[in-house]
């Protein structure tokens, strides 16, 4: 198991963390709240991102986490394409739109670079 004391030190929660405050922050806004579809999936996604990396590290097993973190992954690009919908339909600004996704991309990566730390972990081990 990678050794993280909690999920909270993962860097790749963190970001998660932030993104979740922006897209709570952008569906308040009048407009986009009153679009209850998309403002309920694009939270969903949001906290899909955080739950999924910190239910991974929880399960105390690096293939649980690795088929966690690849489904939290999912979830960042699930709210960069729903970030488009909400800036197509003018619900937020472009700069609101340009870091909601420039958020979920760096969260993105950063799953990314866990995913290939943890499957080299599991093939070092595994051949052993």
């Amino acid at each position: 198991m990678a050794s993280f004391e909690r999920f909270e030190d993962i860097i790749a929660w963190q970001r998660g963390r932030e993104l979740c405050q922006l897209v709570y922050a952008a569906t308040k806004k009048p407009g986009f709240s009153r679009d209850r579809g998309l403002c309920e999936q694009i939270r969903r996604a949001a906290v899909s991102v955080i739950s999924n990396i910190a239910e991974g590290c929880e399960s105390q097993n690096n293939a649980s986490f690795v088929r966690y973190l690849y489904i939290a992954r999912g979830s960042c690009g699930e709210v960069r394409a729903q970030a488009y919908v909400a800036r197509d339909q003018d619900y937020i600004t472009e700069a609101e739109f340009l870091t909601l996704c420039a958020t979920a991309s760096e969260a993105s990566r950063l799953i990314a670079g866990l995913l290939a730390y943890l499957r080299k972990h599991l093939t070092t081990t595994q051949s052993s």
